[in-house]
């Protein structure tokens, strides 16, 4: 029935695939490969695929919540701010920044424009990726995630959110790099 009906804005059809809460189920173990994927890099075109930063350098997929080009879950906002404030600084260290979101590439192109974004903004909105790293829904959209990844490709170190610890904080992500 969702299917057939017209929706946009919050109400739209994604938003009534991810309604009901389930719980974070990511089996992910450090020091093993994750799952490779391919997402539209809506900032500057690309397709990105994970397998093509092995060798090359460390990798932050910070997944975050973003309910439409103009609602935001109050816990990412202020955390993508803060990622996008210091993009520099994971640059300058050598190490890529991927932000995966569910919206679809319009709402996406919004984003990117409204809060300026420097690093790229990859779109997921069947939300195959987040569902294929285990991050958990509610309310209407994934639940946010963050994973550090070696530059081969290998799982470091990982963040599940939670009302008590809602995101890795960037302090936190550039400490985990730097142990790397």
């Amino acid at each position: 029935m969702i299917n057939s009906m017209n929706l946009n804005g919050l109400l739209n059809e994604r938003f009534f695939r991810n309604f009901l809460p389930i719980p974070a189920t990511n089996t992910l173990v450090v020091g093993q490969f994750v799952p490779d994927f391919q997402l539209p890099d809506i900032k500057n075109g690309a397709e990105v695929r994970i397998s093509n930063y092995r060798t090359k350098q460390p990798v932050i997929l910070a997944f975050t919540r973003i309910f439409t080009e103009k609602h935001y879950c109050p816990f990412c906002f202020p955390h993508i701010k803060a990622l996008n404030e210091n993009y520099e600084e994971f640059q300058n260290r050598g190490i890529e920044l991927l932000l995966i979101t569910s919206t679809d590439r319009q709402q996406s192109k919004i984003v990117v424009k409204d809060l300026g974004l420097k690093m790229p903004l990859l779109s997921d909105p069947s939300c195959r990726v987040f569902q294929t790293y285990g991050v958990g829904q509610a309310l209407g959209a994934p639940l946010p995630a963050q994973f550090v990844l070696d530059k081969e490709g290998k799982l470091r170190y990982k963040h599940l959110f939670s009302f008590l610890d809602h995101n890795a904080s960037v302090e936190r992500l550039l400490e985990q790099c730097a142990r790397m």
